[in-house]
């Protein structure tokens, strides 16, 4: 049975509400703060079963804490996740109809290519192909930069791809909706947006996962048909945020950082 949660965990989803998601060595020091500030009892390898509680009593209102993956550089992310809605429609109380169909057709460029990276220039070419209305380029442009601020999309050079946020608060209608374009990665078994293909039997793995994988081995080989792997072995490089700012303030490739 779960217990009360207590003035730590009620900052501390706070904060997530606020945020949306947190970068997991963030999400490790607010627990630590919320804990400290609370007088609350404290143990650094206690945040699952701190979050575990808080997720027992958001169950009824059918939300949840959960952990993920960045697909670009490996970090572990925690973000709040509705799960009443599956659908891009838990976005239309931010976005209008016509911005979430500029969405949407972001998300099939994204999905369709091959690497999981979009150029600004082809989701503004769709721009004038929107329903109910079409958009103006500097409209659109406006609002691809509202989804970056949101943390709905990662922007960087003209390019956009998915932001960790998209991927984990959309990943079933994204399975729903590109079972044919989506595949899993062959190592942690999440959906690869982007990510290393075998060039023999399709078998595609992260780039974070790739790097864990082939690390130290002088013969890498497909984890699935064991066939040479040709491609380079990427590096994953990590860097340590600051503290998120308090719960009251608004939220206001080449790779992509989160």
């Amino acid at each position: 049975m779960a217990t009360a949660v207590n003035d730590g965990q009620r900052r501390f989803l706070q904060t997530m509400m606020s945020q949306g998601i947190l970068e997991g060595s963030v999400t490790r020091k607010l627990h630590k703060h919320c804990c400290e500030i609370h007088k609350v009892h404290y143990r650094h390898d206690q945040l699952d079963e701190f979050i575990k509680n808080i997720n027992t009593h958001l169950q009824p209102l059918f939300m949840e804490i959960r952990k993920g993956m960045s697909e670009d550089d490996g970090q572990q992310y925690y973000a709040l996740i509705n799960l009443a809605e599956t659908e891009i429609t838990r976005m239309a109380s931010d976005y209008t109809e016509t911005e979430l169909e500029l969405f949407k057709k972001a998300l099939d460029l994204v999905l369709e290519s091959e690497s999981g990276i979009v150029s600004s220039t082809d989701i503004l070419n769709v721009a004038d192909q929107l329903q109910p209305k079409k958009m103006k380029k500097k409209e659109a442009e406006q609002v691809l930069q509202r989804f970056v601020q949101d943390k709905w999309l990662c922007e960087k050079e003209g390019e956009y791809i998915l932001s960790t946020r998209c991927i984990m608060e959309l990943e079933q209608y994204i399975r729903n909706m590109y079972q044919d374009l989506v595949k899993e990665c062959n190592i942690c078994h999440n959906i690869a947006i982007q990510g290393q293909t075998c060039e023999l039997c399709a078998a595609r793995i992260h780039l974070p996962c790739a790097a864990k994988y082939f690390q130290g081995r002088d013969d890498p080989c497909c984890p699935h048909c064991r066939e040479f792997w040709p491609h380079e072995i990427p590096a994953v490089h990590r860097t340590e945020p600051s503290m998120p700012p308090p719960a009251s303030t608004p939220k206001t490739r080449h790779r992509h950082r989160e």
